[in-house]
């Protein structure tokens, strides 16, 4: 019997009575008090005049009409899903292609897809740590990486944010002979960039591996878009490992782990949402594979995010409202509590323009913000709105 089971006896908690659901309803009324109740809200597939700042299509290209064709031919050819796992049905002549494309992008021997950047992380934290083993994350790291960090069952230190001392100091306190460190090339929410350089360093002094997640950086920072690490100088380093979203810069859906051929080679004999998991749709991976070549072809739009980014930014700063400087393509403007934020939302959103609120539990109490992404095919026109319906909302 389940030890989170306990038998029916003496020591057994006696029944409170009611419906063993009642604690939801309980909860969801803390919730609501708390400014923290979440709606799931549909969009319709046309918004005229509506510009979009809430998702993360950073380049533009999801409605390409060379990602849209590539996506069509994928379908005819491959049909709509990938019909099993990688290791059985689920992996074509596309998913061969991205993955040889995408590591020859991002500088690395090889990289191979998951149907979900989230099950990326948890496929490579929990396939490369244990118990007996040390995870360092940074404290605003993404769910994902949160949630692998547990999975692992490995010891876990959450060290402050960006803080390269507190890394190197609990690696060289640690009893474990294996340790990871994991961070954000570009974090989520305010945008700033991961010191990668130092942390290498620190990861290589002290004998450990440096995983870093590229989500926010694939297509948006360094030269032509290649990414953190890249931009780093640790493209080919072989202790220091990436993974990557095709949901955001590529336009599509589905995640990769990139990094030295032998550590996908270990993943595709240990990960579990590798071996068990559906694969990633062929039609996906015919825009992402798209998208990529776009943007190997048009090196520049990934300046021109960055670019439109910081005008949104500075914009902001301009109107008198605390904004932050971005490293990637998204920009926070604190407003403080989560009833604020997503009044001041939801206003720009009646003015036409969508924005993204970020409440607890994605930011600290007291710090809620509206988060604006920026996209590559914004115009001039375009920025200018932004900030004129920012000035009246918030």
């Amino acid at each position: 019997m389940s030890e989170n089971h306990p038998p029916a006896g003496a020591d057994a908690p006696a029944p409170s009575g009611g419906h063993p659901l009642d604690w939801l309803d309980a909860n969801e009324k803390e919730r609501v008090a708390a400014g923290l109740r979440r709606r799931v809200r549909p969009r319709p597939a046309d918004e005229p005049g509506v510009l979009d700042l809430a998702g993360n299509d950073y380049l533009g290209l999801a409605r390409h009409p060379r990602v849209l064709a590539a996506s069509a031919a994928a379908v005819a050819a491959w049909g709509a899903g990938s019909t099993g796992s990688r290791l059985v049905t689920g992996s074509t002549e596309l998913h061969a292609e991205l993955e040889t494309e995408l590591a020859a992008h991002s500088g690395a021997e090889a990289s191979l897809v998951f149907s979900s950047g989230y099950l990326a992380n948890i496929a490579a934290i929990t396939s490369l740590v244990g118990r007996g083993d040390l995870v360092v994350s940074d404290a605003v790291n993404h769910a994902s990486i949160v949630d692998a960090c547990r999975l692992s069952r490995a010891r876990v230190a959450i060290t402050p944010h960006c803080d390269v001392e507190a890394v190197a100091a609990v690696l060289a306190d640690r009893a474990e002979e294996r340790a990871l460190v994991v961070v954000d090339a570009v974090f989520s929410v305010d945008g700033d960039l991961a010191p990668l350089a130092e942390l290498a360093a620190v990861v290589r002094r002290h004998n450990a591996v440096l995983l870093v997640d590229e989500a926010h950086g694939l297509g948006v920072v360094g030269a032509g878009g290649r990414g953190a690490v890249h931009e780093a100088g640790l493209a080919y380093a072989d202790d220091v490992l990436r993974t990557v979203t095709l949901s955001k810069s590529m336009g599509s859906q589905g995640g990769a782990v990139v990094g030295p051929q032998r550590v996908v080679d270990h993943l595709v004999d240990t990960a579990r949402p590798f071996i068990f998991d559906t694969a990633l749709a062929p039609v996906s991976a015919a825009a992402a594979l798209e998208s990529l070549r776009m943007l190997r072809e048009q090196p520049e739009l990934a300046d021109g995010v960055r670019r439109r980014a910081l005008e949104l930014a500075e914009g902001a700063r301009a109107l008198g409202l605390n904004a932050t400087t971005p490293s990637g393509a998204v920009a926070s403007v604190l407003v403080g509590e989560p009833d604020a934020a997503f009044a001041a939302a939801a206003r720009c959103a009646d003015a036409g323009v969508r924005v993204g609120c970020f409440r607890p539990p994605s930011v600290p109490d007291g710090i809620s913000r509206l988060r604006l992404a920026a996209r590559a095919d914004l115009t001039d026109a375009d920025v200018a709105r932004a900030l004129d319906v920012l000035a009246k909302a918030v």
